[in-house]
């Protein structure tokens, strides 16, 4: 609305700034008016104009301002579709066990079916499997962004469901392939704004993900500011950061979740090394695009058709000529011998 009251004064505005030229030119004919006069009125007249135009686009600004903050209200008083539990989970490497769980986006077209595994504390557990198959929908439930319709999900032996959500947010550290980077300094993206994490702390982090010589050749170190979204870094750097933000909390339950996809190659090794630092003495769950990043899993997962195809230590099931990941292995060796030939 404020736009077409714009728009009309803007023709008003040229409409009376046409006739004071059309008036001054009879006045000035019939010597009713000088050239001065003619002048004065103009500015009056474009001086109205414009203070009513710009009223306008402040009236616009403020609509748009309301607008805005009924939005942050009715945000506010949105409440959390996940209720927090009062248990608090163990201390240490988290053990994870699904039992039976069963998840829907849709009703009636289930993402998981009956899909049952076990992580002990401290193992690394690889996730395989076409897209489509649930990987991503694991990660999410072992976060609580969403709840299983059916079956159970334990971390540390307490049902997630039970557990105080604020710890299971803080105990279980998640890497995925889409990173959120801010607008802002090295130091504000790794620690999201928490000045109690002082730059010694960050460096040390840094340095034990094998980012020291990377965070050295910064123009400014800690200082650097990086552009809305990453610009200015490669994916590789990007998930690096978001990396460094897991270590800092210092998680007992890491999640990667296809966290290499967008990995280029001058910083893929760079990146599996930090992962491995980050994996140690922790639990963790790879989910796995590129079944390279299965080198540093104990056990791999093979999900189908909704459900666990095949589930096992690494080691056995790549030698296993007649397991899935020995196939997916062979085929994507093929793949990557054909590329080579054509390059």
């Amino acid at each position: 609305m404020s736009r077409v009251v714009l728009g009309a004064w803007e023709i008003m505005s040229a409409v009376l700034v046409a006739a004071v030229f059309a008036l001054g030119a009879v006045l000035l004919d019939i010597g009713a008016a000088s050239y001065g006069v003619i002048f004065v009125v103009y500015l009056y007249a474009r001086t109205c104009s414009d203070n009513l135009i710009y009223l306008t686009q402040q009236f616009e600004d403020l609509q748009r301002a309301s607008g805005s903050v009924h939005r942050i209200m009715e945000l506010l008083r949105t409440a959390p579709k996940r209720r927090s539990g009062d248990q608090s989970l163990r201390p240490g490497a988290l053990a994870v066990d699904l039992v039976r769980v069963g998840f829907a986006y849709v009703p009636g077209r289930p993402v998981l079916n009956e899909v049952s595994f076990r992580i002990a504390p401290g193992r690394v557990l690889g996730i395989v499997g076409k897209t489509g198959s649930g990987k991503s929908t694991i990660a999410r439930l072992l976060v609580r962004l969403e709840d299983p319709v059916e079956g159970v999900i334990r971390v540390g032996g307490t049902d997630l469901r039970d557990a105080k959500l604020a710890e299971v947010r803080s105990r279980i550290g998640c890497v995925s392939q889409e990173v959120q980077l801010l607008g802002a300094s090295i130091r504000d993206n790794v620690t999201l704004f928490d000045d109690s994490i002082d730059d010694d702390k960050i460096v040390s982090a840094m340095d034990a993900l094998g980012l020291g010589a990377w965070l050295k050749g910064l123009p400014d170190g800690l200082d650097t500011v990086i552009g809305q979204g990453g610009r200015g870094l490669s994916a590789g750097e990007a998930q690096l950061l978001a990396t460094t933000r897991v270590f800092l909390r210092d998680a007992d339950l890491i999640i990667l979740d296809e966290a290499t996809s967008r990995i280029d190659p001058n910083t893929s090794e760079l990146f599996k090394r930090a992962i491995s630092r980050l994996l140690e003495g922790r639990t963790g769950v790879v989910i796995a695009h590129r079944l390279s990043t299965l080198d540093f899993v104990d056990e791999v997962l093979v999900l189908a058709d909704s459900g666990v195809l095949e589930h096992g230590p690494r080691d056995e099931l790549s030698r296993n000529p007649k397991s899935a990941l020995h196939a997916m292995l062979a085929a994507d060796a093929h793949v990557d011998e054909r590329a080579r030939r054509e390059s």
